[in-house]
C-alpha cells in the first residue's frame, strides 16, 4: 500500500471509538504509537473515529487491512466483521469484556485459596 510511516517525537495514547469500514461495526479501542502516516493509500481508511478523524487503510483490492487501533476484536460486531472478511463464514460472537472479568474474577480466587496473602502482603511492604 502506498504510505510512509515516520516515526514522531510524540507518542500518541488515548481512547477511541469509531465505525470499521468493514459492515460500518462500531469499534472501540486506544492508540497507542509514535508514528505518523501519510500517503494515498489512507484516503481508503479502515476505521473512521467519531471525532471526525479517521484512521489506518484498507487497499484498493481489499486484501490487506492496518490500523493503530488496539483492542480492535474486543468489540464483538467488528471481531465478527473482521472474521468475516478474513473469511470465517461462521462467526460466533461472545462477550469479551465479560470474559476478561470472569477470567480476573477466577484468577483472583485462586491466588486467595492458594496463596498465603498475608506473607505476599508482607513481602511487598504492605
Amino acid at each position: 500500500m502506498d504510505f510512509s510511516t515516520e516515526l514522531a517525537a510524540e507518542k500518541q495514547l488515548r481512547s477511541v471509538q469509531g465505525q470499521l469500514c468493514l459492515d460500518d461495526a462500531p469499534v472501540s479501542g486506544y492508540e497507542i504509537h509514535a508514528g505518523v502516516s501519510s500517503g494515498p493509500a489512507l484516503s481508503q481508511a479502515a476505521v473512521q473515529l467519531d471525532d471526525g478523524r479517521s484512521d489506518g487503510a484498507i487497499s484498493a483490492d481489499g486484501q490487506v487491512l492496518g490500523t493503530y487501533l488496539h483492542g480492535l476484536f474486543e468489540t464483538p460486531a467488528a471481531c465478527g466483521a473482521l472474521l468475516r472478511w478474513a473469511g470465517v463464514t461462521e462467526v460466533a460472537e461472545f462477550d469479551y469484556h465479560g470474559l476478561r472479568e470472569r477470567d480476573i474474577e477466577r484468577l483472583a480466587d485462586l491466588v486467595e485459596v492458594h496463596m498465603d496473602t498475608g506473607k505476599l502482603a508482607e513481602l511487598c511492604g504492605l
